[in-house]
Parts: C-alpha cells; sequence; structure tokens
C-alpha cells in the first residue's frame, strides 16, 4: 500500500513526550516526505501571564518540545530513519497556537495531546472540538496519562 506524505501539525505540552504521541506520530509520517510540526504552547501561571513574565514557561515548553523533536528523528521507521520533525515553542492558548502554526505551515492534520479529562484544562475548555470546527482539517486526539503510564488514542 503506497502512503501519501503528510503534513501533520501537533499542539501538545506537558503530554509532548508521551509514547503514543511518539509511535502514532511516526506511524502517520510513514513516508519520506512527511512532515512534521510539533507546537509547545508556553503555558504560565495567571499571575505570570498578567505580568508579560513568559521566559520559565517559553524555556520549559523548549525543553520538552526538544526532547519531543530528538525522540521523533530517532524513530525507527525503516532503514531511512526518523520522521521529520520540527517544533516550535507557541502561543499560550492552544487555538491561537494552531492558527499561527497554521499561517506557515499547511497541516493536512491536527494532533492535539491532552492529559485525561479528569487532569485537561484543555478538554475542559472544549480545545479539540473548537479546533475541529475552527479549522476544517482531520483532528487526532491523543490521550497522555502520565502519572498511570496510561496513554490512548480518541476517535478523530
Amino acid at each position: 500500500m503506497v502512503r501519501t506524505p503528510q503534513r501533520i501539525l501537533v499542539v501538545a505540552n506537558e503530554t509532548v513526550g508521551g509514547q503514543v504521541l511518539i509511535e502514532s506520530l511516526a506511524e502517520l509520517a510513514a513516508t519520506s516526505d512527511s512532515e512534521v510540526l510539533v507546537v509547545a504552547p508556553a503555558l504560565n501561571s495567571r499571575l505570570a501571564y498578567w505580568t508579560s513574565n513568559d521566559t520559565a514557561a517559553r524555556r520549559a515548553a523548549g525543553r520538552r518540545l526538544s526532547d519531543c523533536i530528538e525522540r521523533l528523528t530517532a524513530a525507527e521507521l525503516d532503514p531511512r530513519g526518523g520522521v521529520r520533525a520540527e517544533g516550535l515553542v507557541g502561543d499560550s492558548d492552544p487555538l491561537c497556537a494552531i492558527e499561527d502554526a497554521l499561517r506557515m505551515f499547511a497541516a493536512d492534520q491536527i494532533v492535539i495531546a491532552t492529559h485525561p479529562e479528569r487532569r485537561s484544562n484543555w478538554l475542559a475548555r472544549d480545545i479539540v472540538e473548537r479546533a475541529r470546527t475552527r479549522f476544517g482539517r482531520p483532528v487526532l486526539h491523543i490521550v497522555v496519562d502520565l502519572e498511570h503510564a496510561a496513554e490512548y488514542l480518541v476517535a478523530a
């Protein structure tokens, strides 16, 4: 079966290092021409947000992002190597981060990784459904439970 190259936009913060996320991206980007852009929103405390001090949040997001990109590019797809992936730290609002990324990266699909429902601010704010409605692209939701090492895909 011949697979079409994909342009995949990934939005994840603390969940960016989840194993199911890495494996799913490697599978989605299984052709040599596929590209992945991972965006890690620089999430901040309310006080830091209001004082415009996002340095620590951007630094933390950058570290998580760097680890994710390293793992993706090292993923064993076949003899040609790992996933072609780049990353950037984005806006603290995940929907704004997606919108900003889509201006420079014409994604075919959006992947959103969240914590489980009981811990996810993004799910409480209905980010996945709002992204589906707002951006008109397929959205794959991946749940990463870092506390219990339980990760799973949610139907697109």
